[in-house]
């Protein structure tokens, strides 16, 4: 899913080079060459790069993205991170966006890192937020995370966003799309204290009926495509966190559990027609990537699993 790239080599300009294509900043300073291996795998979307490598090696790298923003942890015993401002704590992920960045270790380290072209990162934020004046800048994120807990919380996304990104199967607008949004929303609320504010102040917390039946008919009319929440929100005229206090209220559900609803009928209906595609190909085509999720889903749905379903038909 995305465009995958994977690489084992033991040549140090191999390195420079593969990052060079997601991060044009990049630069290794100082090499040891004697036990050098280096293993790649990346997959990149519009908007937003996933990569995780492996580098046997004492290295010295540098970065000063300008037209990005970079999500990172470096997990290597002896690493070192610093910035003109100060060092950071290596253990935990940092975060790139103005200035340059400097990493260091000895003999090994396995590199994870969320790319996202700024622009595009700051008019989602934006949407997000419900604020049209949020900015991506220094003053509103910062290169430490919050807290210990959102760190370990943005180390589990970025598995889960690699993993199903790396992992064989069909190309899906619609999963891709949530998991861009989840990758930017995980960063930011580790970040960005301000973000988080942002949210909070965005909040509508009376009913909002009207509101609710535009979304509901942009749903229902969209659910085959690669929307999230946010499209959502914009199509009924408010803010994201203003929707789930709306759909609250009003369904006692969430938006996005109701556009799983409209998704799961989507595709109990292609299971119905039973036109020979495999249960995993129109789970992927309808948004859920783990079959196993579907399936549960499904039956709390439907009351029987998509194979029985496909079978009857």
């Amino acid at each position: 899913m995305g465009e995958l790239l994977t690489l084992a080599s033991r040549d140090v300009g191999d390195v420079e080079e593969t990052w060079r294509q997601f991060v044009p900043s990049a630069a290794l300073q100082k090499v040891d060459p004697r036990t050098f291996g280096f293993s790649w795998t990346s997959a990149a979307m519009p908007g937003l790069s996933v990569v995780n490598y492996r580098l046997a090696a004492s290295v010295q790298s540098a970065i000063d993205p300008d037209d990005q923003l970079m999500a990172c942890r470096v997990a290597s015993r002896g690493a070192w991170v610093g910035t003109p401002g100060g060092d950071l704590n290596a253990g935990l992920p940092w975060l790139a966006l103005d200035g340059p960045t400097t990493a260091r270790w000895q003999q090994q380290a396995d590199v994870r890192a969320f790319v996202f072209d700024r622009a595009e990162a700051q008019d989602q934020a934006r949407c997000m937020a419900g604020d049209d004046r949020f900015a991506l800048q220094s003053s509103t994120v910062g290169a430490s995370p919050v807290s210990r807990d959102l760190a370990a919380h943005w180390e589990r996304v970025f598995q889960h966003v690699a993993g199903t990104l790396f992992a064989p199967g069909p190309d899906s607008a619609i999963i891709e799309a949530e998991l861009r949004r989840h990758a930017l929303h995980t960063t930011l609320a580790a970040f960005s204290p301000a973000f988080v504010s942002a949210l909070e102040r965005s909040a509508q917390r009376t009913a909002a009926p009207r509101t609710v039946r535009r979304a509901i008919a942009y749903i229902e009319q969209h659910a085959h495509q690669a929307i999230t929440v946010d499209d959502v929100a914009t199509a009924a005229g408010i803010s994201p966190r203003g929707l789930q206090y709306a759909f609250r209220r009003a369904l006692d559900q969430t938006p996005m559990e109701y556009l799983r609803r409209q998704r799961l009928a989507g595709a109990h209906a292609e299971l119905q027609e039973a036109t020979g595609a495999a249960v995993s190909e129109i789970a992927q085509r309808w948004g859920f990537a783990s079959p196993s999720r579907f399936a549960r889903h499904y039956r709390e749905a439907y009351g029987r699993s998509p194979r029985e379903t496909m079978r009857g038909h």
